[in-house]
């Protein structure tokens, strides 16, 4: 079998996240800067090595105050820590488009094991000739894990910022001759 490059097209791709503000609504933000390797056996993606980095300095949840924020020790000290990590230990195929991809993700120096849900779909031809995936991974982890539990008690009960971050990654990758 040949070992196959795949290439992240970034002009296809974002990394997102929302995280519950003040127990009755959500704010998003994503991440402008990031990238993936992924290597598989031919087009076999259950046999992918998968590394993405994402550098939490290009947070944006169209705050400017709210992002600066997020880059202190409060939550991923980037001046400290300037790359999020995660690579797979296993792409587990689900039937049709659904799979799962374990993992370690490491966010301000901490690596905790996570698991993604996947849809995965291809590979197709595009019109250009070249060969794509499309990969969707969705998945929830607790900020406090990662060393992120800055918060506020609220005086109607609760509080300020949520534990549970919702993750949505969505790359689209050309193969490599």
């Amino acid at each position: 079998m040949a070992k196959v490059n795949w290439a992240l097209d970034k002009a296809h791709s974002s990394v997102t996240f929302s995280v519950r503000h003040m127990m009755i609504s959500n704010v998003r933000g994503s991440f402008n800067e990031f990238d993936a390797a992924v290597t598989s056996e031919d087009e076999d993606l259950t046999t992918a090595d998968i590394h993405v980095t994402i550098q939490p300095t290009s947070i944006d949840t169209k705050n400017s105050q709210r992002d600066e924020h997020l880059r202190s020790a409060d939550f991923f000290q980037s001046d400290e820590h300037s790359v999020i990590e995660f690579k797979a230990s296993g792409l587990k195929h689900h039937g049709g488009e659904n799979h799962s991809v374990d993992g370690h993700l490491t966010i301000k120096g901490v690596t905790k094991p996570v698991t993604l849900h996947c849809e995965i779909t291809g590979p197709m031809t595009d019109p250009y000739g070249g060969r794509r995936i499309g990969v969707v991974a969705t998945g929830n982890v607790n900020r406090s894990d990662f060393g992120m539990s800055y918060n506020a008690a609220l005086e109607t009960g609760g509080v300020l910022i949520g534990d549970t971050v919702k993750l949505t990654i969505e790359m689209e990758f050309v193969k490599q001759a």
